[in-house]
């Protein structure tokens, strides 16, 4: 497996990391074997979440023994330095370690966020002080939003940028990444299948691969994904005219009812989560529609407000039919509900 340097923080990863969402719907001993395998097939970056419902404890116990050969990151979804240092108490625990290599607050996508995290009392705060107690080795970021990635970019307070990636989302290719490169900042990949909406793993994965300076976090739940990801990581880069002929087969069938999470559609006047219930499709195949249930229920809930004024669908910059998409989601969840 190749070793790449984590930005500047003087950590070497692996050039292909682990997301950690899949393995919730497996149970432990499930897990255990498939992240094992991962640090077996020369896999040492794993990326999770205090929100990620049993993710961080079910790395905790597979890496028993061996967590001086895993990098962990982990993330908080605080603003406030109260409310961050006790989702990483409760991270540390879960885990079972003594320190997080990379905490990242999570998904800063809009301005009263930043101006919360970064603000007095605010969670980077807490962060800053955490590392001096050795509790976090380095702070990264994470956002959906690429006017904000790049706000936060600019900063110079981050080790790494985490944003969304993939063979039908290129948008941040063409500023984002140079400048977190400039910035001397690791470059994290999320949604690599685009939350799930691109089947072909090996297309998808060998799109990234193109890119030395973006370590890709697929999420795994089985080893046959994981080593997929490593075949592809561990060999030549190859993109061919037919792989672009396929992809642009994505884009063009994804593209006019794709969510991008670009979060123009909000705030909503009937208070609908829009972003999320437009997930929940890709919720529900990545979890499993029980778990997707339990997960996304409270946001799913709120689609029942909407009264089809529009205002999000005149907004939104792609055009999408969103108070169509929006019943539609919540007629499958409905039905997932129903089913259990």
């Amino acid at each position: 497996m190749r070793q790449v340097a984590l930005g500047k923080t003087g950590i070497m990863v692996s050039a292909v990391g682990f997301g950690g969402i899949p393995i919730i719907r497996l149970n432990f001993e499930e897990a255990a074997v498939v992240l094992r395998h991962a640090v077996d097939r020369g896999v040492t970056f794993f990326d999770t979440a205090n929100r990620y419902a049993d993710s961080e404890e079910k790395m905790g116990r597979a890496f028993t023994g061996i967590r001086d050969k895993v990098v962990i990151a982990t993330k908080t979804g605080q603003r406030g330095a109260k409310e961050a240092m006790e989702e990483l108490e409760l991270s540390l625990k879960r885990l079972g370690t003594d320190h997080i290599d990379l905490y990242q607050p999570h998904q800063v996508s809009k301005p009263e966020e930043f101006d919360a995290l970064l603000g007095p009392g605010g969670a980077m705060e807490a962060l800053e002080k955490a590392k001096v107690q050795g509790k976090i080795r380095h702070v990264g970021i994470t956002s959906h939003s690429l006017e904000m990635a790049r706000k936060l970019v600019a900063t110079g307070l981050f080790a790494t940028i985490q944003f969304p990636y993939n063979i039908v989302e290129t948008e941040s290719a063409a500023q984002l990444f140079p400048e977190a490169k400039a910035a001397g900042m690791g470059i994290l990949v999320m949604k690599p299948f685009a939350g799930g909406m691109l089947d072909d793993g090996d297309l998808a994965l060998r799109f990234l691969r193109r890119s030395d300076d973006l370590i890709a976090l697929p999420g795994c739940d089985t080893v046959a994904q994981v080593d997929q990801a490593v075949v592809v990581y561990s060999g030549e880069s190859v993109w061919t005219e037919a792989d672009e002929a396929k992809a642009q087969a994505y884009r063009d069938e994804l593209g006019s009812r794709f969510c991008r999470r670009c979060e123009y559609c909000q705030p909503c006047p009937q208070g609908v989560s829009i972003t999320y219930a437009m997930m929940y499709r890709v919720v529900a195949k990545r979890m499993s529609p029980a778990k997707a249930v339990k997960f996304a229920g409270a946001t799913m809930e709120t689609v029942r407000d909407c009264v089809d004024c529009g205002e999000c669908a005149a907004r939104c910059p792609y055009n999408l039919p969103i108070p169509e998409m929006l019943r539609e989601h919540l007629e499958m969840y409905d039905s997932h509900k129903a089913a259990q």
